[in-house]
């Protein structure tokens, strides 16, 4: 067990993920996180943090796995009490227009981006009721969630505007009981996510419609988790904190 707080980070070990975790590792937090392929990736980082015996710990999980909830939250607590959640991983789906896109591909971007997070948040609500107040929810939304990301990535985008209602939702729910939840909206991002849409290059492409003139970085979307996690945002709740180079 660690004095640490535990926070929980979905999708830890590439881009927005791995900066958040990196950065609440650095506010003091222990943090376990989870991967779908990475264990190279998951070590590496949890020896450049703090190596052996040190709160940071990387998990192989599914998050759309029948258990991932009960068996996240689980393995969290064996590390101390937990009193965060960071909801990040996501999948676009190809880049391509709506009529090409595939029930199989459909029912992945719902269940990664939108079912899993209810229900790790339904498991966090569960455990935390009755507790001191002091927990906190955020939830990585997108910028699409407005935009609709039309001729690119529609579904991705209607489950990011599903998240931010479910971010407000929440936050007036469990308000009564301490429990703060957020979202941030990133707007376009220079990570690996693009490649795996099949267009490496699009952060670059995209570049010319931010208004401040470039693509954000991993780093920045962390400073803006990492804020709503602290106690310098315990008067934000519900908020959605756009992070987008004014896009």
């Amino acid at each position: 067990m660690t004095t640490r707080p535990i926070v929980i980070v979905t999708g830890g070990t590439r881009g927005i993920g791995r900066s958040t975790v990196e950065r609440l590792y650095a506010d003091g937090f222990g943090v376990v996180f989870t991967h779908s392929s990475s264990d190279d990736d998951a070590r590496a980082l949890e020896t450049a943090l703090g190596g052996p015996g040190a709160p940071v710990h990387g998990v192989r999980a599914d998050v759309t796995g029948q258990d991932a909830p009960q068996r996240l939250f689980d393995l969290a607590e064996s590390f101390g009490e937990v009193t965060g959640l960071v909801n990040n991983a996501g999948v676009t789906g190809r880049i391509g227009p709506f009529t090409d896109l595939t029930d199989a591909d459909l029912r992945r971007v719902v269940d990664v981006n939108l079912v899993a997070p209810v229900r790790l948040c339904r498991e966090a609500a569960r455990r935390w009721a009755g507790r001191a107040p002091g927990a906190a929810i955020v939830n990585v939304s997108s910028v699409a969630a407005r935009t609709g990301s039309p001729h690119e990535y529609v579904a991705y985008a209607a489950t990011k505007a599903a998240i931010e209602t479910l971010t407000i939702g929440l936050a007036r729910e469990l308000a009564p009981g301490g429990i703060r939840v957020n979202a941030v909206s990133p707007g376009t991002v220079d990570t690996t996510i693009h490649a795996r849409a099949g267009e490496p290059g699009r952060a670059r492409r995209v570049a010319a419609r931010i208004p401040w003139g470039r693509p954000g970085m991993p780093e920045e979307i962390a400073e803006a988790v990492s804020w709503l996690m602290s106690d310098k945002a315990s008067y934000v709740t519900g908020a959605v904190l756009d992070v987008t180079g004014g896009l």
